[in-house]
């Protein structure tokens, strides 16, 4: 009995009563026990924008590879309902985005509940008339479709739910950077005419059982421009402290454990590469929230947590808005002024250690008779506080000067790269006349690591390396990408082939670290003979190796190889990353 007066009261919290059932979602009449289908989605849309005509529009942005639109509520007070509008009127403009995981449903049934609210003025009273909120209710539209029970088997409702990825099977949270997926590149087209000056992206976790019941991750907090890390900061901390004085228990990281199901081995922070939303937007020099409800809570909680944040953040941009769009404005020029500096493109915890106290549950560690692994299990009618390491001095794990010019793309990969740069709004131009024996910088690749298995489609690459002077000729048709650019760090960050995210790294250019040409065994002898004849330091450095590495002196093709590499016949472009850095623009 008090667990349904509980639940009673938990739904009146999050399902406040409206006069226009158009705008009551199947979620709420169901009491949070089913979702809707994007049909509903498709309906909530038209009804928001007739009930409120001077408030709401209902927009298409894309259309999936299974032919469904991607819909999009445009909602102001201001009555700023084009990008140019905004900008004209100086308005911050919030982009909340929920489904891109479409079996973590909880953004879509929470945005509807926020944006009725504060439309009808009960709750973030006047945050409508002090910017642009852009909601986006299903952004994974296929993956929403391929709907039933048990696709989200570690999360508590609803009954029935989408799928995690797209209908192409692209996980869109790992699509930012590489932009393959036609719904990232409808998103981006989306982002570029708007400039968002703060995403959030609304999920529901995998993993443990614990009493926190949400975490929020903001960046740039450790990340990007260091004055506008100071909004984020706050962004973060003050939604926090709104969520916790309607008692939620947030988190300000991800919750997952540094060894997969052991609790005692503790938690690690850190920031996502730019796959992920909140590693994206930074790079844009933009504020990105990720909105992580904990999936063992039941639908009513997260629904109602998700709601609450939603709230939350959007009375913090009426606010501060205006000033954090000055800062980020700032940010764009300092990012223009990049050139030469050293610019992080990954981060990691550092070394030190702190103790954490942690709402956990008790639990056992016991061998599984059916994996025969040891096995958490949790008991959730015993609350326990779990001291456990934290690691959460985040710092830059590799550094990259960046150019001093920016970036050549000879021709041949021109107009691949110039599609991939547009979606993501960032500046080039065509160097129309050849460039000969040319100063460059050029990478080229001391040794190269490919996946094993495939990612996203993709046979991803690690490269060790370094940038080195050298001259080339280049042919007309190059692009040229200028570092002077507000988005420059989105630049280094698919440029520069060590990033963790590059278009190197996500295996565009595997076929320049491929051996093409080979010399046979029995000419590779003649010509090693004839070369220790004419070259006595090349006979010395032989003989060196031969007596100092004892793998090379019995390895037949690593000898041979020493004179092939040698040799005029060797590839010079072998290892080659074929994009250069300039230090003065052609």
């Amino acid at each position: 009995m008090r667990r349904a007066l509980c639940l009673s009261v938990l739904l009146a919290c999050i399902a406040p009563a409206t006069a226009d059932d158009s705008l009551v979602t199947v979620a709420e009449r169901s009491g949070f026990v089913r979702t809707g289908r994007y049909e509903e989605v498709i309906a909530l849309c038209e009804a928001f924008a007739r009930r409120y005509p001077d408030a709401v529009r209902c927009d298409t942005f894309g259309t999936t590879p299974e032919g469904r639109p991607m819909k999009l509520l445009v909602v102001t007070r201001t009555g700023a309902f084009t990008p140019q509008a905004a900008r004209e009127r100086g308005l911050p403009v919030t982009l909340v985005q929920g489904g891109i995981h479409a079996g973590e449903i909880d953004g879509k049934d929470a945005g509807f509940l926020a944006l009725r609210e504060a439309l009808e003025g009960s709750a973030a009273r006047g945050a409508l008339e002090r910017q642009v909120l852009l909601f986006v209710p299903v952004f994974n539209v296929d993956g929403h479709e391929r709907f039933k029970a048990w696709n989200r088997p570690n999360q508590r409702g609803p009954e029935e739910m989408g799928w995690r990825v797209t209908a192409q099977n692209y996980n869109l949270n790992r699509d930012y950077a590489k932009a393959d997926a036609p719904e990232m590149q409808a998103m981006l087209a989306l982002v570029n005419a708007w400039d968002p000056l703060v995403t959030v992206d609304l999920h529901a976790t995998d993993g443990a059982q614990f009493e926190h019941d949400v975490s929020i991750q903001v960046e740039p907090a450790y990340s990007g421009d260091e004055a506008l890390r100071k909004a984020g900061i706050a962004l973060r901390q003050r939604t926090i402290d709104a969520l916790r004085r309607q008692g939620s228990l947030p988190l300000p990281f991800y919750p997952s454990f540094v060894r997969a199901d052991d609790p005692a081995s503790g938690f690690e922070d850190g920031v996502a590469p730019p796959r992920f939303s909140t590693g994206y937007f930074p790079l844009r020099n933009r504020l990105a929230m990720l909105v992580e409800t904990h999936s063992w809570k039941p639908y009513p909680v997260r629904v109602r947590i998700t709601r609450n944040t939603v709230l939350a953040v959007l009375e913090q941009v009426a606010r501060e808005g205006g000033r954090w769009r000055e800062l980020a404005h700032a940010a764009d020029g300092r990012a223009a002024r990049l050139a030469g500096t050293q610019v992080p493109l990954e981060y990691r915890a550092g070394e030190r250690v702190r103790t954490l106290e942690f709402r956990g549950y008790a639990y056992t560690r016991t061998p599984s008779d059916v994996s025969g692994a040891p096995m958490t299990r949790y008991d959730e009618n015993t609350p326990q506080i779990w001291r456990v390491p934290m690691r959460d001095d985040v710092q830059p794990a590799r550094l990259v000067a960046a150019p001093r010019a920016g970036y050549l793309v000879p021709a041949a990969h021109a107009a691949r790269v110039a599609a991939k740069l547009d979606q993501h709004g960032i500046a080039w131009r065509r160097i129309d006349r050849a460039l000969q024996d040319h100063p460059v910088e050029a990478f080229r690749a001391a040794s190269v690591q490919f996946s094993p298995q495939p990612v996203e489609g993709h046979q991803r690459a690690q490269f060790e390396g370094e940038w080195r002077s050298e001259r080339m000729a280049v042919g007309a048709g190059a692009l040229f990408v200028p570092i002077d650019q507000p988005k420059a760090r989105l630049a280094m960050a698919l440029l520069e082939p060590q990033a963790p995210d590059s278009l190197a790294a996500w295996g565009w250019f595997n076929a320049h670290f491929e051996r093409k040409e080979y010399m046979e065994d029995y000419v590779a002898e003649d010509v090693a003979r004839a070369m220790l004849a004419e070259n006595p330091a090349l006979k010395a450095e032989f003989e060196r190796r031969l007596r100092e590495d004892e793998a090379f002196a019995k390895d037949p093709a690593a000898r041979l190889e020493f004179f092939y590499r040698r040799h005029p016949s060797w590839d010079d472009r072998h290892n080659l990353y074929p994009v250069l850095r300039l230090d003065r623009a052609p």
